[in-house]
């Protein structure tokens, strides 16, 4: 498959785009089922609620953020991908995350819950046609290829990861 061209998503996503630097992008999200389940079911969920600094989020509520982003794209990967023209909006990740409960969860059940997801979401991939991931739609006031929102949700749980191992960890 070939890498999304700027011009496929709005330009907030390059950061994620960027770190996807592999070709096969499905392979990277089904590889990264296993790369969270071992990242957070390392971590006590004693320190679960452990945050960096003042007006950030703990870590499990991080983990909660990569949760709802991923069925966020997800379902704009689903519509998209069937031809659904409609305009999609954006979403409030603070408003997600306040209202999350994540701290409340064990990460056995956080993991579990961006498991199903991503599996589901990996399915939906494995079942394009070449010419699926050309399909598009706008979501965020911006236009977005299914190539591209598959690179940005890869990009995503990339990033977070990242923050996670730099900032908290």
């Amino acid at each position: 498959m070939t890498r999304p061209e700027n011009n496929e998503y709005g330009e907030w996503y390059a950061g994620y785009v960027s770190t996807i630097t592999e070709t096969d992008v499905v392979a990277v999200l089904a590889g990264q089922i296993e790369e969270i389940a071992e990242l957070y079911g390392s971590i006590d969920d004693a320190k679960g609620v452990y945050k960096y600094a003042d007006g950030k989020w703990t870590i499990k509520e991080l983990l909660g953020h990569i949760i709802d982003a991923e069925r966020v794209f997800g379902y704009r990967l689903h519509r998209f991908s069937h031809g659904d023209l409609t305009p999609l909006s954006s979403f409030d990740q603070d408003t997600y995350v306040a209202n999350g409960r994540s701290n409340q969860r064990s990460f056995a059940d956080l993991i579990n819950e961006f498991a199903t997801q991503r599996r589901s979401n990996v399915a939906l991939a494995r079942s394009f046609r070449d010419e699926d991931w050309d399909l598009a739609g706008i979501a965020s006031d911006n236009p977005v290829t299914v190539r591209a929102l598959a690179f940005i949700m890869a990009g995503h749980v990339r990033h977070h990861s990242r923050i996670l191992k730099e900032r908290y960890l």
